[in-house]
């Protein structure tokens, strides 16, 4: 409930003055008598009658305030919202190479990406998201899907020793990760189509070039964002050995050139993440870039709702009247 003209409550300081005018006023019109000596009634039971007396001033302030909240205009609404969504349909390409066990990133390259890449999911309720992990091969992990809680265990689930283990080959296949990406947003009806590209690496394996799957994706409006994540130079890599694990220096071999004319053909853009704060920066940039189409028209139906305080208002007034032609009667 809201109040239309809130500044009639001011009206209510009346009844501060008008409260001390009472008790001054009742000391000076009551009758007096005196008597010699008080103890016979010290002991005297109150009548009912005594304990009602300041009831006509009571309900007479009550019935003051009623009148107050009338004036102010109390009111009801009833509020609803029209939403037009437009989502956008993405495809999130992450590089699963044995590299990615690298750990210039924290714990490592792979757990850096799926964290962010988890965020950035969770940020975006209205989209269609998919996901395709490579290495010297390609599939798709998740088909697009609005159901992100599914797409998200998924997305944890991915691991690096897919490669490792012989289940697809090791190596980059950069071409072959792009092109099913677009095989999956080939046939999308919205109008926003992108595909963000992770990788630690240079094209080194695959039937299909990196430049040839960007062709195809410009043929079909879709925007590719690339990112080349891992150091400069040289990056900390585990090799496990008797006993436990060793660290050595593996040198960082990143086509950028390669990634920056995949974005440069398909309106995108190219990143480049040294460390976790740039990686988790470089999403946001994309989350802010590719944002969500959304109408909303609002509408609102206010009701007046004075009638209960107006009641009320005579209810009391009409209290305090009786009250003062039955019980709380003077005789003049």
């Amino acid at each position: 409930m809201e109040f239309a003209n809130k500044e009639y409550f001011i009206l209510l300081v009346l009844l501060i003055p008008y409260i001390i005018w009472y008790l001054l006023y009742r000391k000076k019109s009551e009758p007096t008598m005196r008597v010699s000596t008080t103890a016979a009634y010290r002991n005297a039971p109150i009548s009912w009658r005594q304990r009602i007396i300041h009831a006509p001033m009571v309900l007479r302030c009550l019935c003051f305030a009623m009148v107050v909240c009338v004036l102010a205009r109390p009111q009801t609404h009833n509020a609803w919202d029209s939403k037009s969504v437009e989502g956008i349909d993405i495809m999130l390409v992450m590089d699963v190479s044995t590299s990615m066990l690298a750990e210039d990133l924290k714990p490592n390259r792979l757990e850096a990406a799926k964290n962010v890449a988890a965020e950035f999911i969770s940020g975006r309720p209205n989209d269609n998201i998919g996901l395709t992990i490579f290495a010297g091969e390609s599939f798709t992990q998740c088909p697009m899907t609005t159901d992100h809680a599914s797409l998200l265990s998924l997305l944890g689930g991915v691991r690096t020793d897919i490669a490792a283990r012989g289940i697809i080959s090791d190596g980059t296949a950069i071409g072959m990760g792009l092109a099913n990406a677009v095989s999956r947003l080939k046939d999308s009806k919205a109008k926003s189509k992108v595909i963000i590209l992770l990788t630690d690496g240079s094209n080194n394996m695959g039937d299909i070039s990196p430049m040839t799957s960007a062709e195809i994706a410009k043929s079909m409006g879709i925007r590719v964002y690339t990112i080349a994540v891992g150091t400069n130079k040289v990056a900390p890599y585990p090799v496990p050995v008797a006993g436990g694990v060793q660290y050595v220096n593996m040198p960082v071999e990143i086509d950028t050139k390669t990634l920056a004319n995949i974005a440069f053909t398909t309106n995108g853009n190219a990143y480049r993440a040294t460390n976790n704060s740039e990686l988790k920066q470089i999403y946001k940039d994309i989350d802010v870039l590719e944002k969500t189409k959304m109408d909303v028209k609002r509408f609102s139906k206010r009701y007046e709702a004075y009638q209960p305080f107006a009641i009320a208002a005579f209810v009391l007034l009409l209290m305090e009247i009786m009250l003062k032609l039955t019980v709380l009667r003077r005789i003049p």
